[in-house]
Formats: structure tokens, sequence, C-alpha cells
């Protein structure tokens, strides 16, 4: 895999973006020794990378949160150490942003420096099985509000369609047209196609470009 420096991951809530956001950053440690995940997610109440910090402790990658992640408070709070993303150029970053344009918000402040550097990659997580995004045109409306809110533009396209626990092999399958009208409507291709890494065997050789994950925080989604 080639690594950006900053990888974002943003969609709609419920599309899984977290669950990928820490098995991405787990597999860029595997290659990279500077390793960060940022938790920019100040919308999400339920499931937030601070609920793996102790996965990001053993494995060596370092962790930025704000200080109110998973309490009570739904207070915007950025923590200034996130700001590393940005000045510490031999550090990999993977960023796990709010959901729709509300979280992307957050994000609006790191753009002109994103964009200046130029090393980055922006992932849109669909789900084909969660409300507002079973359609391809909502998703894509989805991507444009993201976009405008942040001020930077995805990269490609992540497709995470899933029922939690529940999912079978035609489940994923059957999304593919769906990520495929996402593709054809935004102009951007389709990097991955993430499945529980047990359903492997039986999707191995039928769906290009594959990312197998492990599954943290509530096991009813890939939230």
């Amino acid at each position: 895999m080639r690594f950006r420096r900053i990888t974002l991951f943003a969609g709609h809530y419920g599309s899984g973006k977290t669950n990928l956001a820490i098995n991405y950053a787990l597999r860029l440690r595997r290659s990279v020794e500077k390793v960060a995940i940022c938790d920019l997610d100040i919308v999400n109440p339920y499931f937030r990378t601070k609920d793996s910090e102790d996965v990001f402790s053993k494995a060596g990658i370092r962790f930025i949160s704000s200080a109110y992640a998973n309490s009570n408070l739904d207070v915007p709070a950025i923590p200034p150490e996130a700001y590393a993303i940005i000045h510490e150029k031999d550090l990999f970053s993977v960023v796990d942003v709010g959901g729709d344009d509300r979280g992307a918000l957050a994000l609006g402040r790191y753009s002109p420096a994103i964009l200046e550097e130029d090393n980055y990659e922006m992932f849109l997580v669909v789900n084909k099985y969660r409300p507002l995004t079973q359609e391809g045109a909502g998703a894509f409306d989805i991507l444009r509000e993201i976009e405008a809110a942040s001020g930077l533009r995805f990269t490609a396209i992540i497709n995470n369609s899933n029922l939690g626990i529940e999912t079978a092999p035609d489940d994923v399958l059957g999304s593919i047209d769906y990520t495929r009208e996402i593709s054809r409507l935004a102009g951007l291709p389709v990097k991955y196609t993430s499945i529980r890494e047990d359903l492997l065997p039986a999707l191995q050789g039928k769906i290009e470009n594959l990312f197998p994950i492990t599954l943290f925080g509530k096991p009813q989604w890939y939230v």
C-alpha cells in the first residue's frame, strides 16, 4: 500500500468510518514508525476512536482526541495537539472526521495547510444499508455537503456496506452496483471494499481491493 501523510475518513453517521480509521492506522503502523490517529468527530457520542485507546497504546500509535470525548458533554472542542497533524512532517496521521457537514466543519481550520502540503487522501465511507444513504444520489449529496463544509475534496470512496455482525457475503456483493453509481456521480475511484476478516475466504477473487477489518466498539455496526 502507498500511504499519504494525512488520511481522512468522512461519511454519513453510521457509515463505519471510525472502525475503518482504526484499522487503517493499525495497518499503517506496520509500515511507518510515527503514526497518529486523531479524533475530530465532535458530533458522535456513541462510538469514538477513544474507545480503542488501549489498542493504539499497544501498537505504538499516538492518540489525539478532545478532552470531552466519551463524556456526556456535547462540546465542540478541538485539542491543540491536533495541530501536530499539520506541523509534524514526519508524522503520518489518520483522521476520523465527524459525520456529515456539521462534523466536517471542524476540519475546515486545517484545510489550507493540508491543501498547501498536498500530501493527503480523503475517503468517503459509504454504507448502502444505512438510513438516508440507501441510494447513490443520497450518498453523493452528503459527499458534496462534507466537501463544502471542510474545504477539501474527496479523493476516493470506500465501500463499507454492511449489516453488522449479520453481514453475509451476498450483502457485500449486493452493494457493488450501488458503490459504482456513487463513483460515477462523483468521478472518484473505489479505493477499497471493506469486509469483516471472516468473510475474506468467501469474497476473495470476486471483488477487487478487499480491505479485511477487525471490528472495534459496538458489535452491531461498523460505526
